[in-house]
């Protein structure tokens, strides 16, 4: 099978099983190019996800289509997927349980795709890979990993409609991120840590499962 009959086969078998939060919400599997150099990654679907059965298609994906376009990047050109690939209820966070259900089929989808970059869209995703990494301290750098790939951080396009800052930041860090994409870059901008709550440690590199 090549790439997008493995994916559409996985997203078969998740859809056959028992998984949290499916009784409330149907599958919302990946999409994208299964060849793609950049796989970003948010927490589960939202209302509009839940609808189309399509991941970031409201507001948060409106914007992240928009940063795409922006850095002359096209949204069939990236896969884009959710550590939890079902609505939670009233959009709260995913519980801890349930990441970890969904935790080895989203190492499967990765394991098939095989980005060069790892793009996390908010903490759910981020601390998925990096559990003590927190995203005001990490987002917008390259972390690079001993499989090879790099992971980089964003803040969730919703949080950024929500926070002026954040919205700057997310759009600085989009760029940067285009930049590695195209192979202009291969390590984290030139920017200083932020400091939060008085800790000035350097950011965290980890494994990448």
């Amino acid at each position: 099978m090549n790439k997008a009959e493995k994916l559409a086969a996985l997203f078969g078998e998740m859809a056959l099983n028992d998984l949290p939060l499916f009784d409330q919400s149907p599958l919302i599997p990946g999409e994208g190019n299964p060849d793609a150099t950049v796989l970003f990654i948010g927490e589960a679907g939202g209302f509009h996800e839940s609808v189309k059965r399509r991941p970031f298609v409201g507001r948060a994906g409106q914007l992240l289509n928009t940063a795409l376009s922006d850095n002359d990047m096209v949204r069939s050109d990236v896969w884009i997927t959710n550590v939890v690939k079902a609505r939670p209820p009233k959009n709260r966070d995913p519980l801890p349980e349930e990441i970890e259900k969904y935790r080895p089929y989203l190492e499967r989808e990765i394991a098939i795709v095989k980005p060069r970059i790892i793009a996390t869209l908010g903490r759910f995703a981020m601390n998925w890979f990096l559990p003590e990494a927190q995203i005001s301290r990490s987002h917008g750098y390259a972390l690079s990993q001993p499989s090879g790939q790099i992971i980089f951080p964003l803040y969730h396009p919703a949080a950024a409609l929500r926070n002026g800052n954040m919205m700057k930041s997310f759009l600085e860090d989009f760029e940067r991120l285009a930049i590695l994409a195209k192979g202009e870059s291969t390590l984290s901008p030139e920017r200083e840590p932020e400091a939060e709550n008085g800790n000035d440690q350097e950011p965290i590199q980890a494994t990448l499962f």
